[in-house]
């Protein structure tokens, strides 16, 4: 279980976050629009470099393109009504999730089963999956959804150790978490 009760979680990203706001979030994302943390340091150490690289192809001037900032906050859910929907793994499901968000015309009667929760949670497609998920997407190991294209994603995706990503979608879902400490955090230019 990725989400549990009184943990930290992080947030990187190319600015300082204190307060969060979902209309400033991305839609087109794995679990769809709203704010990605993890729990694994790590994880949010290297998402820095992509939060910097997105926002100068996105012509946004940064004073410092070579620093970033991962933010950390404690989650505790004290809303009784907070739904939480986690994937186990990288399965079916969660492949025609992440599909159906990045590409709207995919999946499009499975989408739906994800609109109604406060957080989503389960594992990320990174630098090593995301070529896969595109391959899968453009339909390169058949129709999207079939069972031949799903196979050979997945078994493409298995041996790959991913990490976590935890999506908060709503205002309810926000109030779990509580600001803890913002970390500058520089990036090595040959990484």
């Amino acid at each position: 279980m990725i989400l549990q009760n009184r943990i930290v979680v992080y947030h990187a990203g190319y600015i300082p976050i204190k307060k969060i706001d979902l209309s400033l979030c991305s839609v087109g994302k794995d679990f769809g629009k709203g704010f990605y943390t993890t729990t694994d340091y790590n994880q949010a150490c290297k998402f820095v470099k992509v939060s910097i690289k997105k926002a100068i192809k996105n012509g946004i001037k940064l004073s410092n393109p070579s620093m970033g900032y991962i933010t950390a906050f404690n989650f505790a859910n004290s809303e009784e009504k907070i739904s939480v929907f986690e994937f186990n793994d990288a399965n079916r499901e969660w492949l025609h999730c992440v599909a159906g968000h990045r590409n709207h015309n995919l999946v499009i009667n499975e989408k739906n089963i994800w609109t109604n929760y406060d957080i989503i949670a389960g594992k990320i497609a990174n630098d090593a999956t995301n070529q896969v998920i595109t391959a899968y997407i453009n339909g390169l190991y058949g129709e999207v959804g079939s069972d031949l294209a799903d196979e050979t994603a997945i078994r493409l995706l298995l041996p790959n150790k991913l990490s976590n990503q935890i999506c908060f979608k709503t205002e309810a879902a926000i109030r779990c978490l509580t600001f803890a400490e913002t970390k500058e955090f520089f990036i090595d230019e040959h990484q």
